[in-house]
């Protein structure tokens, strides 16, 4: 099962405050555990929100939004894409995980990634195939 492992932002993330060596050091040893067990599929840092923008859709209306945006802790600051056996061993992967944000509490929130066979019969075969074709594209596109 593939997860979406969320680091949420915080106060110093949302201030711009960087990571020390240390920490950059930790994280980078964690992320070379998380390769050499084949885990690791993707993953990054995020500028804070006063860097981002939101697009509302209402009404069949779209409005961009400027940030920052206020509620921090419903914000991230980074996040991995991992390929585990369960929930349960990404839980363990997260608790061997450096602390995200030294000296302030920080949450890290782990959420499954649908997989074709979640959406049922409404996955046809005709956007199934379409979805493949789309996935072995950007695969290539990034190989180039």
């Amino acid at each position: 099962m593939r997860v979406m492992v969320i680091i949420k932002a915080t106060k110093n993330s949302e201030a711009g405050v960087m990571p020390n060596e240390k920490l950059l050091a930790d994280m980078g040893k964690y992320n070379e555990e998380l390769v050499k067990a084949g885990v690791l599929l993707a993953g990054d840092g995020l500028h804070p929100s006063s860097r981002g923008k939101r697009v509302r859709f209402s009404g069949g209306k779209k409005s961009v939004i400027d940030g920052p945006f206020a509620e921090t802790k419903e914000l991230i600051a980074g996040y991995w894409i991992w390929q585990v056996k369960s929930m349960e061993e990404a839980v363990e992967w997260v608790r061997r995980c450096p602390e995200p944000m030294p000296g302030e509490e920080a949450e890290i929130e782990i959420r499954p990634v649908f997989e074709a066979e979640d959406f049922g019969s409404e996955l046809t075969p005709e956007l199934r195939a379409q979805e493949e074709q789309l996935r072995a594209e950007v695969e290539r596109q990034r190989k180039s």
